[in-house]
Order: C-alpha cells, then structure tokens, then sequence
C-alpha cells in the first residue's frame, strides 16, 4: 500500500523487571517532519541514536514521540534518617510538655516530617539490557503506527477516487452541453443583430470572420482536453509512494482549467456544473493537506 495518511497514532508497552516502558507516536499534518521527542533523563544519552532511527521512517508530518516509564513494584524502597528522626521527636516532646498537652502519636507525626523518609535514589547508568527493551517497544510503536497511516491512507484514497470521479462526469456534462452552445451563441448574436439592422445592410463575409473570431474566445476545446488529462493523471499518480506533495500540485493544474472553463464558457448550464466541479474540487484540496 503505497497511499499513505500523514496522520496517525502507534503505542507499544514492554515490561522489564520492576519498570514498564511505554512508547506513543502521534502525527498530524505538516510541510516537513516536525519531530518532537520525550524521552526520560536516563535515556538522555541515546536521544541522537533515536531521533535518527525515527526520522529514517517517520518520513513526513508533526510527529510527537513519548517514552515514558512507571514503576512496577508494590513499595518503592525508602530509608530512614534517624538522627534527623530523632531531633524532630524530641522538639515535638519538649513542646507538648511546655503547652502541657498529651505525647500521644509522635512517632506517626515524625515519620511525616520533611526528609525522614527518603526513596532511594535510582541508578543513573543506563543498562543496555533496559536500552534494547526500549527500541523494541519503540519499533512496535512505529510499526502500529505505520498501519494505523496505511488505514486512514486506504479511506482517503477512496474518498479521492470518488470526489475525481464525480468531477470526471460533471466534464461529460459540461462536453454534452458544449456541441450545443457554440449554435445558441451564434443564433443568438445574429438574432440581436437583425434587431437593430436590416438584415440586408449586413455584410455576410464580414460577419462571419467576425462571428468565427469572437467565437474561437470562446472556444473551451483544449481546456477540456488537459482537464481529462489532469485527472487521469491524478489518479495514476495516486499510485505512486509518498505522492501528497504532487497531487497538491495536479489539483492546482485541475483547478485552473475548471476556472478557465468557467470564465469562457458564458452559458448557464455549464457555468452551474463548473461550480460543482470547484466544490468538489475543494473537497480534494482539504483531503491532500493530509496526505504523505
């Protein structure tokens, strides 16, 4: 599946002992890649390494990368400051003797006091083991997050398949009209002119070139022959990887014929399809800012 969406979403979760690490990748749409990348202190050391692997195949949008690791045991081991224990009980002692009041509970108002209890401080070294344990999860991530881009990318695909395909048969309209319209034109000038001038006094040669002159302005021939071309090749070039940038740029080419269509058209039948072909194609534009 070549047809990608630049947004997505992957997480992976690996346990190790006493710890969990979990990864998460979100993208949304953006001109370049856009990497933002969280990772604990303790995994400082290695962010050159991942951020490298990861915009090798992140490839394009505003990607938020998320390393982060909970503790698995049941109590975290903690140690006890008994002299700092001490100090803080005998000054709770000799107050409640000065103010007269009850030594009740103490020892459960010292073990609160700041700093009695600490959590013992965690290695600062990094083990390769942890490490390896780490890019795997990472890896799982990216591939959940490549298939979540390659789902969104085969809805996308469908939805531009339809919106080309429903432009493709407004230009058949617009062609059925135009055999006709060329005629009114012309029937309609000579009308207008015969209202005003004796048809005799009219010079036939000389309104004929002019008729045939101001007709080839009108002419719309060679914009619905490049707009067909336009969208064949639209969908030929959703085929191809990574295609996004290139489609935004055939939508462009497609919308200008439709322009041109429309300013030369000067019949209502076809200027009303031409309005239709731009809602749609208004739709596709929206639809290719998310594409990869």
């Amino acid at each position: 599946m070549s047809f990608k969406s630049m947004t997505g979403f992957g997480k992976a979760v690996n346990e190790i002992p006493g710890k969990k690490i979990t990864v998460e990748i979100r993208s949304l749409n953006s001109k370049q890649l856009d990497l933002n990348l969280r990772i604990p202190y303790l995994y400082k050391e290695k962010e050159l390494e991942l951020r490298t692997e990861l915009s090798k195949q992140l490839e394009r949008g505003k990607v938020d990368v998320s390393v982060y690791t909970e503790s698995t045991q049941e109590t975290a081991p903690t140690t006890l400051n008994k002299n700092l224990a001490k100090a803080y009980y005998n000054e709770l002692r000799s107050l409640s003797q000065e103010l007269n009041e009850k030594e009740e509970n103490l020892l459960s108002l010292v073990v609160k006091m700041p700093d009695v209890l600490k959590a013992e401080k965690e290695t600062v070294e990094l083990d390769e083991a942890e490490w390896n344990q780490v890019k795997e999860a990472v890896n799982k991530a990216i591939e959940a997050f490549q298939k979540f881009r390659d789902d969104e990318g085969k809805t996308l695909e469908k939805e531009f398949q339809n919106r080309i395909g429903i432009i493709g048969k407004l230009l058949n309209e617009v062609l059925s009209l135009d055999n006709a319209r060329i005629d009114n034109i012309k029937k309609r000038i000579k009308n207008n002119l015969e209202e005003v001038i004796d048809i005799n006094k009219i010079d036939q040669n000389r309104f004929e070139q002019e008729l045939i002159y101001y007709i080839e302005k009108l002419d719309i021939t060679e914009e619905k022959l490049r707009l067909k071309t336009h969208l064949d090749y639209f969908n030929e070039t959703m085929k191809e990887p990574a295609s996004g940038r290139k489609l935004g740029f055939i939508s462009q080419e497609i919308g200008r014929e439709i322009n041109t269509i429309g300013s030369k058209a000067n019949d209502a039948g076809i200027q009303k399809l031409v309005v239709q072909m731009k809602d749609e194609l208004e739709k596709v534009k929206e639809q290719l800012l998310n594409v990869l």
